[in-house]
């Protein structure tokens, strides 16, 4: 019985001892690669790795601390080393302002007027609740619904960063329909 070429491959594809010499030399290979990326990764570390005993001594000290403690260090740290708070996810940002020298804070202009407020809905009369849903739904271009909703969640913030007129004409509307409207 004689076989095709096609068919003998199949036949040789399909022996588990071809699977079993193609998985082992993918494993070998596998290995070394993974082994050689530990080495360079273990030389990358162990250079990085400070020498200087009295660094490594504090950071041990560091590593034993408890959670409460390291908190208690960390602000001990900031106030006595006059490092500022920084807000989450501003660390680039605030990089170039922890570099300026504390003289050009002290001589900063003084606080000029403000010029753009936030608009706060504080509480609306309950006989009035229709009217300010539909001038609420008007200003903030929300479905009736949602502004149904966001009225009776008061307080809550309508619009951030308004200009002054605007705001105060914002404020006057809402307060002849029966809402108290806060100018933050």
């Amino acid at each position: 019985m004689s076989l095709s070429l096609p068919a003998v491959v199949r036949q040789c594809a399909r022996s588990p001892l071809r699977r079993r010499i193609i998985s082992t030399s993918v494993l070998r290979q596998r290995t070394t690669q993974s082994a050689s990326y530990l080495q360079r990764r273990q030389q990358s570390t162990e250079a990085a790795a400070p020498l200087d005993p009295k660094i490594e001594a504090i950071v041990e000290q560091i590593g034993k601390l408890t959670l409460l403690e390291t908190a208690d260090l960390v602000s001990t740290l900031k106030s006595r080393l006059n490092i500022p708070d920084v807000p989450m996810g501003g660390f680039a940002a605030a990089a170039p302002a922890a570099a300026a020298p504390v003289e050009e804070e002290e001589a900063a202009p003084p606080a000029q007027e403000k010029t753009l407020f936030n608009l706060k809905l504080q509480s609306f009369d309950a006989g009035s609740k229709p009217k300010v849903i539909k001038e609420i739904k008007s200003l903030l271009g929300l479905s009736l619904v949602d502004s149904k909703k966001f009225v009776e969640s008061a307080p809550k913030m309508m619009k951030e960063s308004v200009p002054k007129e605007e705001g105060e004409k914002i404020v006057e509307t809402l307060k002849a329909i029966g809402a108290v409207v806060v100018m933050e």
